[in-house]
């Protein structure tokens, strides 16, 4: 079931930055997290820079987040835009350059 949270306007977006490896024994942390953001602030922001590998559990778990409410991605490391390319995931997720982008709404 999707859920989403409305939120103020003018509130600060939650920024949740996983660093090195993002795989299936990291992602349940994270998850974690990221829903306790999502349900609370309505949207979250994934700064996901400092990531260097991501396995399909993470793939997953961004599907999941960008169905449950406003969910944008920050400065993906070329780990993450590689993931998201070979899937197409690119074409439809919220992705921007910087975190300051990102608050701001402003593609890449």
């Amino acid at each position: 079931m999707t859920r989403h949270t409305s939120r103020e306007a003018d509130a600060p977006v939650p920024v949740i930055a996983p660093r090195g490896d993002v795989d299936i024994e990291v992602v349940p942390t994270l998850q974690a997290q990221a829903g306790a953001a999502l349900a609370e602030h309505g949207a979250l922001i994934l700064d996901a820079g400092g990531i260097d590998f991501a396995d399909s559990s993470f793939l997953r778990l961004v599907l999941t987040l960008h169905d449950q409410g406003e969910f944008r991605i920050a400065n993906p490391s070329i780990a993450v835009q590689r993931l998201f390319a070979v899937v197409g995931a690119d074409a439809f997720l919220s992705i921007h350059p910087t975190v300051n982008a990102a608050r701001e709404g402003h593609a890449g």
